[in-house]
């Protein structure tokens, strides 16, 4: 258990800090409220999981020996979230619970894994020095994605419980605007800081 306490450090870390998913389960619980959000949560962080195993069982180490297409996946990832960063940008100021609003589901929290530059570096990241010398490298890397999600899902959820939470100051259109201008920002800020740093 002592030679995981640093694990679980950086994992507790790498998801409680504000990335792109997190942001998006905040404004996603502000708009619809926690239980509506759950399931983008679990999405996010089973897919998230899911590529720390399939990094450490290998594709980590093709990302490593092709690092153009390593450096492709991290800028699709950051355009495509720079859009969705724009798109939340400009999103009308409607009030809160409209009902044509569009939730983004688990399956849509899942894909954004796939494009998320924090999710791919942290997993990468994970593998080399974590499981980097075990014996059982495949089991050690499941159970670091297990450890991971384990964390992840309370990490995740407590942002949608901080969206839900807000929503009652949003109630007017004008607050609406500027708390989604807010987190476009935040978006788009973290999306190109992981990518760059």
């Amino acid at each position: 258990m002592q030679s995981l306490l640093p694990f679980l450090l950086f994992a507790f870390a790498s998801t409680i800090t504000p990335g792109p998913t997190n942001i998006l389960a905040l404004s996603h619980g502000a708009r619809f409220g926690v239980r509506a959000t759950l399931p983008l949560v679990l999405g996010a962080c089973l897919a998230a999981a899911l590529i720390v195993l399939l990094v450490g069982l290998g594709l980590g180490e093709a990302l490593l020996r092709y690092p153009r297409v390593q450096l492709a996946m991290s800028w699709l990832g950051a355009l495509w979230l720079s859009w969705l960063a724009w798109q939340l940008w400009r999103s009308a100021a409607a009030p809160l619970n409209t009902q044509d609003a569009r939730e983004l589901g688990p399956l849509g929290a899942a894909a954004l894994q796939l494009v998320n530059p924090k999710v791919w570096m942290m997993a990468v990241a994970v593998v080399s020095v974590f499981a980097a010398g075990s014996a059982d490298k495949a089991l050690r890397v499941l159970q670091l994605s297990l450890i991971f999600l384990l964390l992840a899902i309370p990490s995740m959820t407590a942002w949608a419980l901080l969206g839900a939470g807000s929503a009652r100051l949003l109630q007017s259109p004008q607050r609406m605007k500027r708390f989604n201008q807010m987190l476009a920002l935040l978006l788009f800020a973290s999306t190109w800081l992981a990518l760059l740093v």
